[in-house]
């Protein structure tokens, strides 16, 4: 996976991917791991990589109300893109949208 120019303290944390949201997105990250209240977004991708075949290409993280959301967008073999919500305090899966879904994990 290639980082993006724009990317650089969650990166380094995190590991390497290609797009992610704002500056401010990657703040509010920061601060949240610091403050131990989320995975890594690198523990987070680990997880998706494991279940979700295909490349990474775009990452968000949202806040409401105290929820620490990842949005994460997957590109798959067959062209498709998977839009997947993890929780990011424990990495669980809170929804995944796409056509065609290849999905490896555990049902």
């Amino acid at each position: 996976m290639l980082l993006s120019s724009g990317v650089l303290a969650l990166a380094l944390i995190a590991g390497p991917v290609s797009g992610l949201a704002s500056d401010n997105d990657h703040e509010r990250a920061r601060q949240a791991l610091e403050a131990g209240k989320v995975l890594p977004l690198g523990a987070v991708l680990d997880i998706v990589e494991r279940d979700f075949p295909g490349q990474v290409v775009k990452v968000e993280f949202e806040e409401d109300d105290d929820e620490f959301i990842y949005e994460i967008r997957v590109l798959q073999s067959g062209g498709g893109i998977l839009k997947l919500k993890i929780d990011a305090r424990d990495g669980a899966l809170l929804a995944v949208k796409g056509r065609d879904i290849k999905f490896k994990g555990k049902d």
